[in-house]
């Protein structure tokens, strides 16, 4: 790759702009020299080739859009000169033939995690908190309020004041003297290191909307997300509120429990509203039984667990024109890397899978499996153009205004988060992740929607691409933020955790960035490294509402 421009593919026939080009400025590319016409911006693309209304424009090696004019060459590639166009797919065309990445070094590599019963290890240890409707919202506030702060969990904020420090003073007869020179400022440090429950790594509060009021479909759909939460490695147990007359029922919380794990033994402690004597009751017995399930958690500690324990989430969101080049690819070696280690990456978000499900499809090991995804691209597809939209209008404003033009050339970088492993399973929203190798699990491209989702199928660790920044977070699964350009990385300092860029700059290769990556996913995991998103409390969730409310 050159230091100003570059060929992503052989197959393609536009070119990328790694710096600021001006116009009259000649360039030698993919065999040929040319002058543009006009000043190309960093991230944006420029023509190849001389090109008439209704030709194909690739990029990745995969067709990306169509001239919507005639288009000189060495001219930018903007929206009013291409439009959005994806290949067609069929069926399964070949059997994927993989040579994985050498992984010799890391035999033998272990994480620190907290080990379950049920034979899956997290990377954190968490009590989390919820109701199966939006009606009983008010009540986790309270819960919320009466746990957190007291018992350490406030994280949110780097310092909290200690009025209680004041009161002892004051009831101790002290002076004006002694309570101006008493500290009251608790460091964000000292709050964590006074836990009660020093194992627990947090209490966190699963606020939502639904539950009721919906279809029914969409409440058994958040009864599997929640159930997919409990299940999840990273918790430790969970306290449930329930009014009582949702269509969010405890019974389809606990079938759905079953579904998922026929032997659960989390401890879980479930209250109805409607059945209590007050809501002082109510709440009484939620705090108290949450305390005792906090001493439980409290047993568990961290201990030496295999790298195939790893269920990478492989999400992007506030994407440019280098995702695809820089972030997108490496995440995708070490994603290369954690499948021939024997770990679960989990590729989500299918409207940016838009223009690549040929190539998907053949990468599936199993026929079914193929048929699977052909079928959910299809139907999520259907059901966007139903409401009046469609794939194609996929790319945000700021995609567009650093240089992903249409919805496939977005989805042909965002597809690089999978690297080039066979496809094991393709899951539906919810569906768990239970086989070793890439994943597909079908979630929307909406950030938090799809990091929700794919904690609620068992991921618990999840890697982040970004070029534009985002403070997106998930409450108990590790979300690390990967930078695709030094600027962001050094602008947003306080959110990235690990920058890509330098594969642009050319200080690394997609392949040494890859292996640095899955190094730090290991420190992630193990605790020896918090990520941002972990550490200014982003704790994100917004279940998917598939269908209408009624």
């Amino acid at each position: 790759m050159s230091n100003r421009y570059a060929q992503i593919d052989s197959r393609d026939n536009i070119i990328v702009a790694i710096q600021d080009l001006n116009k009259g400025e000649e360039v030698s590319v993919a065999g040929k020299t040319l002058t543009l016409v006009e000043d190309i911006q960093a991230k944006h693309k420029f023509a190849l080739n001389d090109y008439k209304a209704g030709d194909e424009i690739f990029m990745y090696g995969v067709l990306v859009g169509k001239a919507m004019k005639d288009i000189p060459m060495g001219a930018a590639i903007t929206t009013d000169n291409l439009k959005h166009a994806s290949a067609e797919y069929s069926g399964k065309k070949e059997k994927p033939h993989w040579i994985g990445p050498d992984v010799s070094k890391y035999e033998g590599r272990t994480f620190n995690g907290y080990h379950r019963a049920d034979g899956k290890v997290g990377t954190g240890n968490y009590w989390i908190v919820f109701a199966l409707t939006f009606c009983e919202n008010r009540n986790l506030d309270v819960l919320k309020a009466a746990l957190t702060e007291s018992l350490g969990y406030e994280t949110e904020k780097d310092f909290a004041v200690d009025t209680q420090a004041l009161v002892e003073v004051m009831k101790n007869g002290g002076s004006e003297d002694d309570i101006l020179n008493t500290d009251i400022i608790r460091t964000k440090e000292e709050i964590i290191k006074s836990r009660i429950f020093p194992n627990v790594d947090g209490i966190k509060i699963l606020r939502h909307e639904g539950g009721c009021g919906g279809t029914r479909a969409d409440s058994i759909v958040l009864c599997n997300l929640l159930a997919g939460y409990l299940t999840n490695p990273n918790v430790a147990g969970a306290t449930v509120l329930s009014l009582g007359c949702q269509n969010a029922q405890i019974q389809v919380l606990q079938d759905a429990i079953k579904k998922k794990d026929p032997n659960f033994s989390k401890p879980l402690h479930i209250f109805e509203q409607q059945q209590s004597k007050s809501e002082r009751s109510f709440i009484e017995g939620a705090v108290k039984m949450t305390f005792m399930g906090l001493q439980e958690a409290n047993k568990i500690e961290r201990k030496p667990a295999p790298i195939s324990k790893l269920v990478l989430g492989l999400e992007c969101g506030g994407s440019d024109g280098f995702s695809g080049i820089s972030a997108n690819p490496s995440l995708g070696y070490a994603s290369d890397l954690l499948a021939a280690l024997g770990g679960s990456p989990v590729l989500a978000e299918f409207p940016e899978l838009n223009g690549v499900e040929q190539e998907l499809i053949d990468r599936c090991v199993n026929e079914e499996d193929a048929e699977k995804f052909a079928g959910l691209m299809k139907a999520y597809g259907d059901k966007a153009i139903a409401v009046g939209s469609g794939f194609e209008s996929n790319p945000s404003p700021g995609n567009i205004k650093d240089g992903l033009i249409t919805d496939a050339m977005k989805s042909a970088g965002a597809a690089k988060k999978g690297g080039t492993s066979p496809v094991v399973e393709v899951l539906d929203y919810t569906e768990p992740v239970t086989k070793p190798g890439l994943n597909l699990l079908c979630t929307p491209g909406n950030d938090v929607e799809s990091t929700t989702g794919l904690a609620g199928s068992g991921c618990n660790v999840v890697v982040f691409t970004t070029g534009l920044g985002t403070p997106t977070g998930n409450p108990v699964v590790p979300v690390i933020k990967l930078s695709s350009n030094n600027k962001l990385s050094e602008k947003m300092s306080d959110v990235i955790d690990f920058n890509a860029g330098t594969v642009i700059s050319g200080e690394d290769t997609i392949q040494t960035k890859g292996e640095e990556l899955l190094e730090y996913i290991i420190k992630v995991a193990s605790g020896e490294e918090v990520t941002n998103a972990t550490r200014l409390g982003h704790d994100d969730f917004i279940p998917w509402k598939r269908d209408i409310s009624l």
